[in-house]
Parts: C-alpha cells; structure tokens; sequence
C-alpha cells in the first residue's frame, strides 16, 4: 500500500473537513486534477512550490485507495507523479501532519516520510 503525499495549505484542509472531501487548491482546479507527490518527490514539491509558506499540512493518503481516478504522469523532469482526477475523500487520509518551516527556512517532515 504505497502513500502518496498532498502539501495543503491549514485553511483549505480544514474548508475540507467541512465538506468531507477535498476538491483541490487553486492550482489543482486550474489543472484539472488534485497534485501529489511520493516520498521521494515532496521534499522538492515544497521547495519548488511551497518556499517560505507556512501552516502547510502534510496529507498521507495510501495510493491503493484511489481507484482508477488516480494516474501517474510525467511530468518535471519525466518522473511519474501521481495526479487524481477528481475529489479526495477525506476517508482516504491515513495522516494529517503539520509541516513547520525550520530554522534554515525549508520544510520539516514528519519522522519516516523522506527516503532515505
């Protein structure tokens, strides 16, 4: 059961828990499809497109869950990141991890999630 990683703003995770599922930020709307990133894609996913933000969460959702709205594509560089076409079920989460900015200004993971 592979996990896949969504970097979300607080606000919009909560705007989710409201709703019950997850529609996407801006980015994601304008794509087409809700972004993620695997264990060894985030850490660039944040530095690339989340520098600075803080009060970014971490969503672990186990890709197997997904169905077949969820496609690996390439994308920066040729690698294969997995894009969901469609909402995320909140039900799908296993995780919902805070991602501080640390001292030297890149993003702090929770223990396990970066390869090693």
């Amino acid at each position: 059961m592979p996990l896949i990683y969504k970097i979300c703003p607080r606000a919009l995770w909560r705007e989710a828990e409201g709703q019950g599922c997850f529609t996407g930020a801006p980015v994601d709307l304008a794509d087409g499809f809700i972004h993620f990133s695997t264990a060894a894609q985030v850490a660039e996913t944040a530095a690339r497109h989340f520098a600075g933000q803080d009060d970014l969460l971490l969503v672990a959702v186990e890709a197997d869950r997904l169905g077949p709205a969820l496609r690996f594509e390439a994308s920066r560089g040729g690698d294969l990141f997995p894009h969901l076409y469609g909402d995320l079920p909140l039900s799908a989460a296993m995780s919902v991890e805070e991602m501080p900015l640390g001292p030297d200004g890149r993003h702090s993971f929770p223990e396990g999630i970066l390869p090693q």
